[in-house]
């Protein structure tokens, strides 16, 4: 099972909205077969383990009726851009699989679990359980809370600032590169990316992983007037942007304008994107929109820097309650991880 979540992992930004999964076949101890979901609509773990120990045993189906099979996540059992997985395994007759942690996902009406067992296949589940959830956290956030997983991530100086103030020096980055390549491997990993207006308009940002291999995320912005320059960065054509607003449903080459009520402007943005089958977002929005999600309870996750620099003054950083579950030194800034318990849903 250890193997099938490291197979899995290989999916991480590629295979969203469905999940991470890895497969392995193992018989008399040994691993005859694995594989892993490798991209969104192109087939599932559990057929690429199969196919891969076709290739190795040059098409000996009839050995699969003395494997078991690995795999972090329930087997689908309902039809969309693949077939069911669990029709495949009942097909190729193997009798014993192991289950990671269950699938969320309504479209499998009918449980997999079941199905496997009426075929008289004996089924184990609940096999590094934790493990195969902390995996799969943002896909079973997005199907038991309806909306995107949250992420919310901001530097901060020693003494507690996230940007200077009115009167101090703007331009200038309170990381370093290493972190800054870092924030760009996320940005790869997840389809998503959001700020507020001000941090457009000011900090002019790409939001793009410029530094690192990886497809860029989808920017998104909040510009409730539609104030915002058309010649800033986030308008150009290196990415899909969506610009959240009050007046207007519009799509200008690859910028899609998005009408919300902006009397509740967090939920009715986290509903839009879970219908845009957006899983997970970063906000990388200045302290306002932090706040605004902070404020609702609605984050899953925070990635805090303090950098060796001090401010003395400007706008404080966000304040939330939080577990911190680790702490990394990355060449002089701090990089601190929370997980929000408690995380609201839609």
């Amino acid at each position: 099972m250890q193997r099938c979540l490291e197979l899995a992992a290989n999916g991480l930004g590629n295979v969203a909205p469905n999940p991470m999964v890895g497969a392995v076949l193992v018989k008399d101890g040994e691993i005859i077969g694995e594989g892993w979901h490798q991209q969104y609509g192109k087939t599932h773990a559990e057929v690429n383990a199969v196919n891969d120990f076709m290739n190795r045993s040059g098409n000996n189906a009839g050995l699969l009726s003395l494997a078991s099979l690995y795999v972090n996540l329930e087997p689908c059992n309902h039809h969309g851009k693949q077939p069911p997985c669990a029709e495949l395994l009942i097909r190729c007759r193997i009798p014993e699989v192991i289950i990671g942690c269950a699938d969320p996902n309504t479209k499998n009406k009918t449980s997999s679990v079941q199905a496997l067992k009426d075929a008289g296949c004996r089924v184990i589940e609940g096999v590094l359980k934790e493990e195969s959830e902390e995996l799969n956290r943002r896909f079973i956030t997005n199907h038991i809370k309806h909306r995107p997983y949250i992420i919310l991530k901001y530097a901060q100086s020693r003494d507690g600032f996230i940007a200077p103030g009115k009167d101090q020096e703007k331009n200038f980055w309170l990381t370093n590169e290493w972190s800054r390549k870092l924030v760009h491997k996320w940005r790869s990993e997840e389809p998503a990316i959001m700020i507020g207006t001000n941090t457009a308009q000011i900090d002019n940002p790409l939001l793009t992983t410029r530094y690192w291999k990886g497809k860029n995320p989808v920017r998104i912005v909040t510009d409730r007037k539609l104030r915002l320059l058309k010649s800033l960065n986030i308008f150009n054509e290196e990415a899909r942007t969506i610009v959240f607003n009050e007046s207007k449903n519009q799509t200008e080459g690859s910028v899609e304008y998005v009408k919300i009520n902006f009397g509740d402007s967090v939920n009715g943005m986290l509903k839009e994107l879970r219908e845009m089958e957006i899983q997970s977002i970063i906000i990388e929005g200045g302290g306002t929109l932090l706040q605004s999600f902070i404020e609702k309870n609605l984050w899953d996750e925070a990635r805090v820097f303090t950098a060796d620099k001090y401010l003395a003054g400007g706008i404080k950083a966000p304040v939330f309650p939080g577990n911190q579950i680790s702490e990394d030194n990355i060449e002089g800034d701090i990089l601190s991880v929370f997980r929000n318990t408690s995380s609201g849903a839609l």
